[in-house]
């Protein structure tokens, strides 16, 4: 992927160093609501809920940064500033303005407005704060452990995302959570992934174009995002963990849905061609 002469985003919010502690402990309303959300973006809950106490904050901790360190950090910068730029061209011409997301850096936890998260969720974004948060492992976890490397494999990722960004900002995760509220487990589930799902061929809709306009793409880059699609199926993980598979438990899609949806969208970079709600198969 050619990436290193491209621009750096101004929104990223580098919390590396600062040890998160949760704000939310013991029961009541607060955590009620961390669990929802939790379910709602498919994260498991006990990643979410850990101990603390009421009115914690953040710390500074001294953390020397290696040079890899800081090249993944200047990476991500400029993947973000490449959704800015293909997202805010792609909104004008549906008349609307796009709205820039923070993305976090951290390392091990971090407090969102959706709650205390743990490293091992993943990246995830927070629709109440509008932040993508990632830790940085997450990269050599997706090269070493779901044997996906590449700078598009991890491009990929960030574009995901940003991908539920645009849902929020298109109001479309407002009418999922609406639907999930009135609806049993198993429809709740198919919803996110259905969610997810349009995540990906949005993704995939930000490379088309990022690729007309700069030329980002090199040989074996789509085979990458696509490997990495395949990795975090929710099959795939699932055979990993368990040794068996759950389809009614899937809350963001099979290896092969991800990789058809991605494929979808980096085909024509058509949003129409996204609608996965409507989709009689995913």
């Amino acid at each position: 992927m050619r990436w290193k002469n491209g621009r750096e985003s101004d929104n990223v919010e580098d919390r590396r160093g600062l040890r998160a502690a949760p704000t939310i402990a013991g029961g009541g309303i607060g955590t009620i609501i961390l669990v929802l959300v939790a379910m709602y973006f498919g994260i498991d809950p006990s990643f979410l809920l850990q101990g603390g106490t009421p009115n914690s904050v953040s710390t500074q901790q001294s953390v020397q940064r290696s040079p890899t360190d800081d090249e993944s950090r200047k990476f991500v910068s400029v993947v973000l500033a490449d959704t800015e730029d293909t997202w805010r061209d792609l909104f004008r011409r549906m008349g609307g303005t796009y709205q820039d997301p923070k993305l976090v850096l951290f390392t091990g936890a971090v407090q969102s407005a959706c709650g205390f998260a743990q490293a091992a969720v993943g990246p995830f974004y927070c629709p109440a704060d509008r932040k993508v948060y990632i830790d940085l492992g997450f990269f050599d976890e997706l090269k070493n452990r779901f044997r996906a490397p590449g700078d598009f494999a991890k491009a990929y990722v960030i574009a995901h995302e940003i991908g539920h960004h645009i849902q929020n900002l298109l109001g479309i995760s407002n009418q999922v959570e609406s639907l999930r509220g009135r609806s049993s487990q198993g429809e709740a589930n198919a919803m996110s992934v259905r969610l997810e799902l349009q995540a990906d061929c949005f993704a995939g809709v930000w490379a088309f174009h990022a690729n007309r306009a700069r030329q980002i793409l090199e040989a074996g880059d789509v085979e990458a995002a696509l490997n990495a699609a395949t990795a975090i199926g929710d099959d795939r993980l699932q055979m990993q963990a368990r040794g068996y598979v759950v389809p009614d438990s899937f809350t963001h899609g099979s290896s092969a849905q991800r990789v058809r949806w991605f494929k979808r969208g980096i085909a024509g970079g058509d949003l129409r061609q996204c609608d996965t709600f409507n989709a009689a198969q995913l």
